[in-house]
């Protein structure tokens, strides 16, 4: 007999089902009623995500391995709770909630279905976290894609259905590669549960081998397209930027799905234990993230427009945590995770503020500033004000605040968590002493070079929307958009005081990522030990 708790595994995946599926019985002007549905499912998700954090953390650190239909090994469908995924669905749970308010007083309004796709788009997100299956991954890959596809053209504009379609074309082809990829890691070691594939590696005959590793190029190309990385993230500033910002926010995250599931497959099937085929991919990873890195430095210096500079900055985070992750050290993925924690609620942050920063601005006002900037008119404009300066307003004031801090966080300054983080990855790398890699050093550079970037594209920009073109008029900005920045900003503010206890759990975390004898053996034991009937959780 099973408690409730045996099905906390699996509740983050069923709660969001169902609450889109009940929201599509709902006539679509009943906004208020499923606006309030949706916030219950949003806040219980998270509730669910803090839980299940902590029973990932308690003093056992068990895996949780929950089996549906309780298959043996081969044919299981096994969902799994590690510390790694924990981690996840608490960051999709925030984000979640932020977004979901942050959309409320405008962005519900603007089409139809927003909020059953809102929840299955947290249903994918939270399935691709848990799974522990190859098919079942791509399965709520397909899932939360549909609904970001929807989300995406969430809203009415020219630009933002040509940016949309391009954003479907492309994880179409995205998602082709993933089958063939899967397809041929099945038809060399005969299972998809990521445990029992980890544990074949290698046994597997030397002619095998290339096949199997292939398939697993093939499929790691699948997760790169989405996470960003250069070349082939070019698709994502401008997608990123013609969303509606309750969208970017939450879809934001959708880059670290594909971070995630390249962290968790390189780890577990080319780790120590993989023979002839360990560390296979990790120079591409390094490398292509310190390309990504350039590549999305120079977009951010680039950038004629804030949304736009907020996608540069999802392809910086990308390729620093890519970059991290092919050092292939523990500690250097400690302070990727940390970072990535960072870079996510700062990220979704400054997609939020954007919004209520430009909306009191004029149209074309970004391509103006730069108008200015290049031909020098309006210099002189205001240059016999007598020095009064001009009177910012309440609102403007929170606004420049709130921008201010994403541009820290973004840029990697200190004291915030975005430098701790950057120093939690490069210093395990220098303490080598003389015997200090070149890559580090390169790493190095481009972690501080890109640091600049950012601080001089936004000042750029601070400088316009604050100063040199402020808004025409005060936006009107309601409780329910500012409370979730300010939630973001502090949950920042947070990691930043409280970094020994979350460095701690980075660390723990990357230890099992890099060890995963404890999560092969809760799988592998679980799906051989069941039989029909026997129960539903480990």
């Amino acid at each position: 007999m099973t408690g409730w708790m045996d099905h906390l595994t699996i509740a983050p995946i069923v709660l969001p089902l169902l609450t889109g599926a009940v929201m599509m019985l709902i006539d679509e002007r009943q906004r208020t009623l499923k606006a309030v549905i949706g916030m219950a499912s949003a806040l219980g998700l998270l509730g669910l995500a803090v839980l299940a954090l902590a029973v990932a953390d308690a003093g056992t650190a068990e895996v949780r391995v929950y089996r549906l239909g309780n298959w043996p090994a081969n044919f299981g469908i096994v969902l799994v709770l590690d510390r790694f995924a924990a981690l996840m669905l608490v960051l999709t749970g925030i984000l979640g909630v932020a977004a979901l308010t942050f959309s409320l007083p405008r962005w519900q309004k603007a089409g139809a279905h927003f909020h059953p796709l809102f929840q299955f788009q947290l249903m994918g997100l939270n399935g691709a976290f848990l799974t522990g299956d190859l098919f079942n991954l791509f399965v709520f890959f397909e899932i939360m894609l549909a609904a970001s596809y929807g989300l995406a053209l969430h809203g009415s504009g020219l630009a933002r259905v040509r940016a949309g379609l391009h954003y479907v074309a492309i994880n179409l082809s995205a998602s082709l590669l993933f089958l063939i990829g899967v397809s041929m890691i099945y038809g060399v070691s005969g299972t998809l549960n990521m445990a029992d594939l980890a544990d074949r590696v290698a046994g597997l005959a030397a002619e095998d081998r290339g096949l199997l590793e292939a398939g697993a190029a093939i499929l790691g190309l699948a997760f790169l397209i989405k996470a960003g990385m250069w070349p082939l993230g070019f698709w994502l500033p401008n997608t990123y930027s013609t969303l509606n910002s309750a969208s970017a926010a939450i879809v934001s995250i959708l880059s670290k799905v594909g971070i995630y599931a390249v962290l968790r497959l390189w780890l577990l099937v080319f780790g120590d234990g993989a023979g002839a085929s360990g560390g296979f991919g990790g120079t591409v990873l390094l490398v292509g993230g310190l390309l990504t890195v350039g590549f999305g430095s120079i977009a951010v210096l680039a950038t004629q427009s804030m949304a736009r500079l907020a996608g540069a900055c999802v392809l910086v985070s990308s390729g620093t945590l890519l970059a991290a992750i092919g050092a292939g050290q523990v500690s250097v993925t400690g302070g990727a995770l940390f970072y990535m924690t960072s870079s996510v609620l700062a990220v979704a942050g400054f997609f939020l503020v954007i919004e209520l920063v430009e909306r009191g601005r004029g149209v074309g006002a970004d391509v103006l500033a730069v108008t200015r900037e290049a031909f020098g008119e309006g210099d002189d404009e205001d240059a016999d004000d007598g020095g009064a300066g001009v009177a910012i307003p309440a609102t403007m004031a929170i606004l420049g605040i709130g921008f201010m801090s994403s541009a820290l966080l973004l840029a990697g300054l200190p004291p915030l968590s975005g430098f701790l983080a950057k120093f939690a990855i490069l210093s395990p790398l220098l303490a080598a002493g003389p015997e200090v890699a070149v890559t580090t050093w390169i790493l190095l550079a481009a972690l501080v070079l890109s640091g600049l970037a950012t601080v001089v594209a936004m000042t750029r920009v601070g400088i316009d929307a604050f100063w040199a073109s402020p808004a025409a008029e005060v936006p009107r900005v309601r409780v329910a958009e500012i409370a979730p920045v300010l939630l973001l900003l502090s949950l920042n503010l947070a990691l930043t005081i409280q970094a020994g206890p979350a460095m701690r759990y980075m660390e723990d975390t990357a230890r099992s990522l890099h060890a995963p004898q404890d999560y092969n053996g809760a799988v592998l034991s679980g799906l051989r030990a069941a039989a029909p009937g026997a129960g539903g959780t480990r």
